[in-house]
Formats: structure tokens, sequence, C-alpha cells
């Protein structure tokens, strides 16, 4: 295990932005956990762990502590029978190697977070998702160092209170577990509609209706290709802003203005609503701020033109949420995580 000094973050982040972390050192097993965690509590010395960094976000002063890469890899089949088959992956697996393997074997579930950035031990943490799936649907447990008790625990699905775009990994249990392995289930059985409606659309006008999970896939990648920029040619962090939470009632408002706003259900009470269709309709879609640019296909997107400081992320991310709200009276929210 080789612990590396004075390392540019932006080096490992898509948006390629960020200071110096005083430390960095990749692990690629449970004994290198174990041991960078005896390191830092020697030392006494904050943590981050960091996996593909597409949705991460460092500031201009850096981290004055050690950066974990999680680089654990592998996956293995632990259990199937006639209806599904259950894998356990490393957290440091490529989400989209991973996702491409189950199609290949003609496993749905994961098949509409095609192409999605980053490595599968980020998913639960916000519970990642798109186009209608989310990885709370085939999750089944993973297993963890718990930096608290400095044992290797398993949480399951019941412990993480998955919501959208949500766990508790993500507040409570912020920064208390590192995570080794996840344990998915997918399904034999092939994809059935309805499906997310621009799914549905883009199959509809190419006039596919076998819906296996290739198909759904290849159509997924599609539209990310169209709608979502290259982080390897455009610096971005994908979906900078979460969609929003409302109440019925709102919507019921909003709907007098714009019968054309819709509402996905959340519960009895709350809708969720594009905030991409907010940042548009506020007349930010494709505008430049500063060093930065809304993306002209899809507003979710904040990309790097030639910024070289957070300040410049952040004076355009304040931009947005202020015009957001004035215009709607709706506080949108960042969907970036930070290091800190």
């Amino acid at each position: 295990m080789e612990i590396k000094k004075n390392i540019e973050l932006k080096d490992y982040l898509t948006m390629k932005i960020g200071g110096k972390a005083a430390y960095l050192v990749d692990i690629t097993n449970k004994h290198d956990v174990v041991d960078v965690m005896n390191w830092v509590k020697e030392h006494h010395i904050k943590f981050f762990v960091l996996g593909g960094g597409s949705n991460t976000l460092a500031k201009d002063e850096g981290f004055d502590g050690i950066i974990i890469h999680n680089m654990i890899k592998g996956i293995k089949k632990i259990h199937e029978d006639s209806t599904s088959a259950t894998f356990c992956v490393g957290a440091g697996e490529i989400l989209d190697h991973f996702i491409h393997y189950t199609v290949q074997n003609n496993l749905s579930g994961m098949e509409a977070m095609s192409m999605i950035p980053g490595t599968i031990g980020a998913t639960p943490v916000q519970n990642v998702g798109a186009y209608g799936q989310e990885i709370a649907d085939t999750f089944v447990e993973l297993t963890a160092y718990d930096t608290s008790t400095n044992e290797f625990v398993t949480l399951s699905k019941k412990d993480l209170h998955f919501s959208y775009r949500n766990s508790i990994l993500k507040h409570e249990a912020w920064g208390r577990y590192i995570i080794c392995d996840v344990t998915v289930c997918l399904n034999k059985s092939l994809p059935k509609p309805p499906f997310y409606a621009q799914v549905q659309k883009t199959l509809d006008e190419q006039d596919i209706h076998d819906y296996t999970p290739q198909t759904i896939r290849e159509t997924v990648i599609k539209i990310r290709t169209q709608k979502l920029p290259d982080p390897h040619l455009i610096p971005n962090s994908g979906s900078f802003f979460k969609n929003s939470v409302i109440t019925t009632e709102q919507l019921n408002e909003l709907n007098k203005e714009y019968p054309e706003l819709k509402g996905f259900v959340v519960d009895e009470n709350h809708v969720k609503i594009s905030t991409g269709w907010l940042i548009d309709q506020s007349g930010l879609k494709g505008q430049k701020i500063g060093h930065m640019r809304v993306h002209d296909k899809n507003a979710l997107v904040l990309t790097n033109l030639d910024a070289k400081s957070y300040h410049d992320l952040a004076s355009a991310r304040e931009i947005i949420k202020a015009r957001v709200y004035e215009r709607f009276g709706i506080t949108i929210e960042q969907e970036v995580l930070e290091i800190a």
C-alpha cells in the first residue's frame, strides 16, 4: 500500500476543478482498508472515500487529509435459480462495465442505468438511478468497514433507508462506512412496459417492440449520448442538480400557467418534477455563466468551459439557483457530492 503526497484532486475528478489532497492511497482489497484506517487513526487525520470521481467536487483549498481511492474489483455470482441471479461486485468496479456484463447475460434490472459514470460502490450512497430504475430496485446488501467500530459489517436494503437519490449513507452515516462490495439481484425475465416516457418514445421512434435488456440498454445509450456531454471531452459531473420534489398543491398551481409540466408521484402528497425544465424555463439552458455553461441539451448538467477554481463553479451554481427560485419559488438542490 503506497500513500502518495500532495496529489492534484482535479486529476481524479471529471469536473477538473479542485485543489490538492495532502495524501492519497489506492485500495484494492479489504486488507488495504484495515491498513489505511490504522494509518488514519495513528496520524489523527481526516479521510474521504473516492470512486470514479464523476459525482464529486473538490474546493480550491483541497483536502487536508487522505483520499481513499476505492479500486476494489471483482464480479462473483453467488446464487442463481430459475428466475434470478445474484452477484457480489467489488466497490471499485465501473458501474457501466457491470451493467454491460449483466445485459450480455440477458439479465434485467439495471439496463436503464447504462452509461451512468462512476463505480458501483458509490451507487448506494445516494441511490443512483436513471430512466425509471435505481440501485434500490436490485440492491440486496453491501459489505463495508465500519470506521466507528473498526470491523467489517453487512448492511441490508432495510438498513439503508433508500429514498429518491438518498440513503442514510448520505446523511447520518456519512463518512462512517468504507464500502467494499455491493450485492445485487438481477431478473431473468424480460423488461416490461410501461417504460420511462423518453425511453418508450425512443423505442417507438425506432419501431422496437422486442423489449430485451439489450434493446433497452442500447436505447438508453442512444438517449444519453445525444443529451449528455462526454466528461472525457467536456469536463462535467453529470447531473449537477437533483430533480425537484414538490407538493401536489405546488404542482397544481404551476399547472395553471404551465400545463405541460408533468409530475411523477413520490407519495400521496409529493411529486417529482424536472429540474432541467425549471432551469430551461428560467432562460438558462445553453447559457454561459462566467467560466461555466449550462449544457444546451440537458439543463441539469453544468459544464466547465475554462474554470480553474471551485469559486467559478459555485458562482454559477448560485446564479442558477437564484434564477429558478425567482421564477418558480422552488429551491433546487445540488446532486453532486463535495469532498470535506
